[in-house]
């Protein structure tokens, strides 16, 4: 079976990358098209992933448009070429556009609730299966098939991730001490548009405040200015995880991060006017994340955090607790496209057969 994969963010490598290794074990050939972007282009070299480059989006709606014609295109030429048994991407329009034209299936997997309004225009119309969290606030209707974990599962689970503890030494943290990770975005998605985070004032502020008990370190999707320039994090992408796990506060407007970091018992601050998605919601319900739809209130929930004496540890149980009747979404993703499309009639009859993939 030849399997196509489209890629557009950073997280879609990491959900796919352990299901990859499985197929190809498994004699299947995997076709990766890549938007055009350095954190993108590095992973995939750093995990020895061919792929095909589609070319860098737009920010604008009209510029995005326009590039979903020249994605579309450039996904054409290459499956004429490779000629892909099934597509699969993390609800790309562009490989669910040429699968539909091919004739092909395409499985497209959705955790974030605000994107369906784009999603039922141009991708689930051309998607065979939508494949949600079973936390999902949305019904999708018959296409729908919902699993017992969350996005996060696919890379974090401790069937295919430890934390490697040597990070600290990386970061030059001393035995005892202490560190926090702030993540600012560039708010150039199409699900970013009009929405915001945190405001200068209140970075300065945090800075301030956490300063006093904690190293400080920033990730940021833009370059950041003189001021924050000194905090800039300067780690290799794919040891991120390794630096979210060991952190003992994550605060920043990511949804990716904030919930990497609760799943691997980091407590989670989330600054974003957008809606609260479905597994930070859970994880927000677990008491693991908090969710702020703007600056205010966020400086006293810190505080409020950084007094708590066991904060690290009541973080590792609460996400322990979190996770004990998850699946191993992995194994369910390799078994379902591989037998596709009994796996679909499958868990249309009888959900609870993901159970066999725990």
């Amino acid at each position: 079976m030849k399997i196509l994969i489209d890629i557009g963010h950073p997280a879609h490598i990491h959900y796919s990358k352990n299901a990859i290794k499985q197929w190809q074990n498994n004699g299947h050939e995997i076709i990766i098209t890549s938007r055009d972007r350095p954190i993108l282009n590095e992973l995939l070299d750093f995990l020895k992933l061919p792929y095909f480059n589609r070319g860098k989006g737009k920010n604008t709606r009209l510029g995005k448009l326009i590039y979903m014609i020249h994605a579309d295109l450039k996904i054409l030429q290459i499956s004429l070429k490779h000629k892909p048994d099934i597509y699969l991407s993390f609800s790309s329009a562009y490989a669910a556009q040429v699968a539909y034209l091919l004739r092909k299936p395409h499985i497209a997997f959705n955790d974030t609730e605000h994107t369906d309004k784009l999603h039922l225009k141009f991708t689930y119309p051309f998607s065979s299966i939508i494949i949600t969290p079973e936390s999902y606030q949305n019904e999708l209707g018959p296409k729908q098939v919902r699993f017992k974990n969350i996005d996060d599962g696919l890379y974090l689970h401790s069937n295919y991730y430890k934390p490697n503890l040597d990070i600290r030494k990386e970061l030059e943290i001393e035995e005892n001490e202490k560190y926090v990770i702030l993540r600012f975005v560039s708010w150039n998605a199409h699900h970013d548009f009009g929405q915001s985070g945190l405001d200068l004032h209140t970075k300065r502020k945090l800075i301030a405040l956490l300063k006093q008990k904690y190293k400080i370190f920033i990730s940021s999707e833009e370059d950041l200015t003189e001021e924050f320039k000194k905090y800039e994090i300067n780690i290799l992408p794919h040891k991120m995880h390794d630096v979210l796990a060991s952190a003992n506060i994550f605060i920043g407007e990511s949804g990716t991060m904030a919930s990497e970091s609760a799943f691997l018992g980091t407590a989670a601050v989330y600054i974003n006017s957008l809606p609260l998605m479905c597994y930070l919601k859970l994880e927000q319900d677990e008491g693991l994340l908090k969710h702020f739809k703007s600056s205010a209130g966020v400086l006293e929930y810190v505080e409020e955090l950084m007094d708590k004496p066991n904060l690290k540890n009541e973080s590792l149980l609460r996400s322990s607790i979190m996770k004990k009747d998850f699946i191993d979404p992995t194994k369910f993703l390799v078994w379902f496209i591989q037998e596709y499309p009994k796996s679909a009639r499958i868990m249309r009859k009888n959900p609870e057969y993901q159970l066999k993939f725990m």
